[in-house]
């Protein structure tokens, strides 16, 4: 996992985020308000969810990001991570400790790069079925 995390806040706008990822090179960031997880960010969600719909760079975090955080835990099986990516549709998970404190995301590549690919590959079949709970258009 990644543990030097960027995160934004809802209140910040879409080009922010977007020159945050820039930055960092990352593709997701968390969104947390009083030092609480409250959602994340993609660069799918800007592109999707603001730019095809015409929202313009002023657009507020909050209006794109998925308020829904899906996670982990710093102590869950990898195997049993990448099953959960699968079957939600995700390539991303923020990680919390046990106390619900944020202390990295881990993405599928983390996995697949540090020995679990066939699992990886196994999660990827079902992430890149289309449509889910995670779809782009149902939002």
């Amino acid at each position: 996992m990644t543990r030097s995390v960027e995160i934004t806040s809802p209140q910040e706008t879409i080009c922010d985020a977007a020159k945050m990822m820039a930055d960092c090179d990352a593709g997701a960031l968390p969104v947390g308000e009083n030092d609480r997880l409250v959602g994340v960010i993609t660069d799918r969600d800007i592109a999707i969810r603001a730019v095809a719909e015409g929202k313009g760079p002023n657009a507020k975090v909050s209006e794109v990001m998925s308020a829904e955080v899906r996670y982990c835990y710093e102590d869950d099986d990898v195997n049993e991570v990448l099953r959960n990516m699968g079957d939600l549709q995700v390539r991303r998970l923020p990680v919390l400790s046990r106390d619900k404190r944020l202390v990295g995301i881990v993405s599928l590549s983390d996995l697949a790069m540090n020995g679990a690919s066939a699992t990886a590959g196994q999660a990827l079949g079902h992430i890149a079925r289309p449509g889910g709970e995670h779809s782009q258009t149902r939002h």
